[in-house]
């Protein structure tokens, strides 16, 4: 089981990273979720991007290219052994940045790979 953030994530049940957290949970990786909106997904309490975890082993990102920048010290602080970037967030900086330090850089869907087991 992979230890995944969700970064971006929402109590929206119309969004993407909501499905994503439903999804994850559903196939038995554990969840952080980290966020602006309050509230909470799977009974896993959306906090702020403030608090590094040290055992996360991938990073999806819900969060805009351009509202990413902000977020580079964090998301490299957390060190994951990778980096989903779904569809729209897209970066190559930080692609480079993370790739710099080790971290491995996708650019997929996380809801189609755990769909066709590549997750």
């Amino acid at each position: 089981m992979k230890k995944t953030l969700i970064l971006g994530a929402t109590p929206n049940t119309d969004r993407y990273a909501y499905l994503a957290a439903k999804k994850l949970t559903r196939y038995g990786h554990p969840i952080v979720n980290v966020g602006l909106k309050k509230g909470e997904v799977e009974g896993v309490p959306i906090e702020k991007p403030e608090q590094l975890h040290p055992d996360i082993d991938t990073i999806t990102l819900y969060v805009g290219t351009r509202n990413q920048p902000p977020l580079y010290d964090y998301i490299l602080g957390t060190n994951p052994k990778r980096i989903i970037f779904n569809p729209g967030t897209e970066n190559t900086e930080l692609e480079q940045l993370a790739r710099r330090k080790g971290i491995e850089t996708i650019e997929a869907c996380t809801l189609v790979m755990l769909s066709t087991g590549e997750y």
